[in-house]
């Protein structure tokens, strides 16, 4: 049995995509890296999800994540957004089931209740935990990345649970869970 891994969490957007990293050891988690990919400047909406996908691609193949935490879009009253969202997640879960890499979804307030014990927690809330938990030095000015790296702090206490979210391993696993969404 594997006792080290990596976890890279993402919160996926078509504005900015948070991402961070960390590594399990035994029963602890040590911080790797977070940041994000700004996409402000670009008005191609494609050219945008190309760019997520290709940033994921290159996150997987420098610190070969075990394992992938995604933030699942909430229903917002926004159809647009949702479906912005929804295709920039789409694509980042597309690169990790690409490379064959477990992928989980957690909703917003599932994250936040891991983080905080409080399921309506800020980004800023969240953020200062992380970085009481991890030993962050400082804090970005953009919350993105946190919220990336909440997701996989989230994954890592989940783990062993049965109802974590959904979970894909692969291509199969992710058309037998989806039938309607694939034909």
């Amino acid at each position: 049995m594997k006792t080290e891994k990596i976890i890279l969490g993402i919160d996926p957007g078509t504005t900015i995509m948070g991402f961070g990293l960390i590594k399990v050891v035994g029963k602890k988690m040590e911080f790797i890296q977070m940041n994000e990919l700004l996409l402000q400047k670009y008005n191609d909406p494609y050219v945008k999800l190309k760019l997520i996908f290709e940033r994921t691609i290159e996150l997987i193949d420098t610190y070969h994540p075990d394992e992938i935490a995604i933030e699942a879009p909430f229903f917002g009253k926004n159809v647009q957004s949702m479906l912005k969202l929804g295709r920039a997640q789409g694509v980042a879960m597309a690169a990790g089931l690409s490379r064959q890499i477990p992928i989980t979804e957690y909703l917003p307030k599932k994250i936040k209740m891991a983080i905080t014990g409080n399921g309506n927690a800020s980004k800023e809330q969240v953020a200062k935990m992380l970085q009481s938990l991890l030993g962050l030095k400082t804090l970005p000015k953009n919350l993105d990345s946190t919220d990336g790296l909440a997701a996989a702090v989230c994954h890592f206490y989940n783990q062993g649970r049965v109802d974590v979210g959904k979970n894909y391993s692969g291509w199969e696993a992710f058309v037998k869970q989806n039938p309607k969404k694939v034909n």
